[in-house]
């Protein structure tokens, strides 16, 4: 069965309720950049950049983790992985990943398919650093075939984000 999807006025796409939530999230917060549908899917950064033909730093890849238990997304780019002592070390605590019922708790969305933004409620967020090489980045839009464009300052905005090193 298929999901539902709406129509954006703006437009006239048809995008998954989870995408077209995150598009009027977006548009909220002021983002000019609009949420698109791949074809393929978008579930790694890998495919993501192989989706859209650039390279995987510039994906931006929004992460959940539990740090002692309350949820922490980590927007990272693709290129490298969350290391968890660098993030210990930042906030203190204890890092876990987080299981697919808590990401979609926390954020929604499923895994896959988590964007930075459009949660049911603000979650306390780290945005890696890297990102800041590229000049476009992109991220998923609430599905694993929905992504964004955006800069590295404005991911900071949006989020609300603090900018740290999160992998090497």
């Amino acid at each position: 069965m298929s999901e539902p999807r709406s129509t954006d006025p703006e437009t006239d796409v048809r995008l998954h309720r989870n995408a077209a939530h995150v598009h009027r999230t977006l548009t909220d917060l002021g983002v000019r950049g609009q949420v698109r549908e791949l074809a393929l899917s978008a579930r790694t950064a890998a495919d993501a950049a192989r989706s859209l033909g650039v390279e995987v730093g510039a994906i931006a890849s929004s992460l959940v983790f539990l740090l002692d238990g309350e949820p922490l997304l980590v927007v990272t780019s693709g290129a490298h992985r969350v290391e968890p002592a660098l993030v210990e070390g930042l906030l203190g605590g204890h890092l876990t990943r987080a299981d697919a019922a808590a990401v979609r708790a926390a954020t929604g969305q499923p895994i896959g398919g988590v964007g930075p933004v459009g949660h049911p409620a603000p979650v306390r967020t780290l945005v890696d650093v890297a990102l800041g090489a590229h000049d476009v980045v992109w991220a998923a839009a609430g599905t694993p075939h929905a992504v964004f464009p955006t800069t590295y300052a404005e991911l900071v905005r949006i989020t609300r984000g603090i900018p740290a090193v999160v992998g090497r």
